[in-house]
């Protein structure tokens, strides 16, 4: 399960989606997940179904990695499915028993959830599989440098970010590596109720938070020691700059935009 979780890492391959400025990936990104929200009708998934397609297709990341990415999700998938299927009320009942029952709009309301989530989880983590922490990071402090008018640090916000992001692999494998561990001790996390296999994962938190805790006094004293002050006065080694195939994927993203406001306007009619 630990090896399942994939977001927040970054997938290293030649293609022309991992070259794009990171600042075109980031509000690529926004809209994409914006425009999940604005439908009222299955059509309305057309083209963030086609333009996640594409995507995928282009920045030559395998399926396989990138549906795994779902599996940490089944839970609240199945959560969310359930929730909608026997909660929301509709004119006609499609199934009934003993005191559940479910409608219609339960139906339509359980796939539109499951398709959004579903997309939504898979096309923010392509951001993250094709964008390294470090361009991340100067493509957020460049789209919201506005903000240091009204004295926010985007910087130090930016900085924080990609050190999470950076962190989610490294406790991922350290994770992996204290439950081998604890199992090869005889420690049992697959059998038992709910409550026995939370009790059996006390022994996995204590070193890790311990071991996370280690890694943040180490990475502070690193950062102190280079003489880090913030984000005033530094420089880059490699400043982002606009190229023609940034200008061409803005152009795609138009020309999303511009679909996804023409089945709207579809729908109204």
């Amino acid at each position: 399960m630990i090896r399942d979780i994939t977001i927040g890492q970054y997938y290293p391959a030649e293609s022309i989606i991992h070259r794009l400025d990171p600042r075109v990936k980031f509000l690529g990104t926004i809209i994409y997940v914006v425009s999940l929200f604005v439908f009222d009708s299955f059509w309305g998934f057309i083209p963030p179904l086609v333009l996640l397609t594409f995507e995928i297709a282009v920045s030559r990341v395998p399926i396989g990695y990138v549906v795994k990415g779902l599996r940490p999700m089944l839970f609240l998938l199945l959560f969310t499915t359930m929730f909608n299927l026997f909660l929301t009320p509709g004119k006609e009942i499609v199934f009934e028993w003993w005191i559940f029952d479910i409608s219609d709009a339960g139906l339509r309301g359980a796939a539109f959830m499951v398709l959004r989530l579903s997309m939504l989880v898979i096309g923010s983590s392509q951001m993250t599989f094709t964008t390294t922490p470090n361009q991340l990071t100067d493509g957020m402090e460049r789209i919201f440098g506005f903000l240091k008018v009204f004295k926010v640090p985007v910087h130090e916000v930016s900085m924080m970010i990609s050190i999470a992001l950076r962190f989610i692999p490294i406790l991922l494998e350290e994770t992996d590596k204290i439950m081998k561990a604890q199992q090869a001790r005889g420690a049992d996390f697959e059998t038992g109720n709910v409550f026995r296999r939370v009790k059996a994962m006390v022994p996995i938190l204590i070193p890790l938070f311990v071991s996370a805790f280690r890694r943040a006094g180490d990475l502070a004293m690193a950062m102190e020691a280079r003489c880090y002050h913030g984000g005033k006065g530094r420089t880059k080694m490699k400043p982002l700059r606009y190229k023609k195939r940034d200008a061409a994927a803005f152009l795609v993203l138009l020309f999303y935009i511009g679909a996804v406001v023409a089945v709207k306007i579809l729908e109204k009619l």
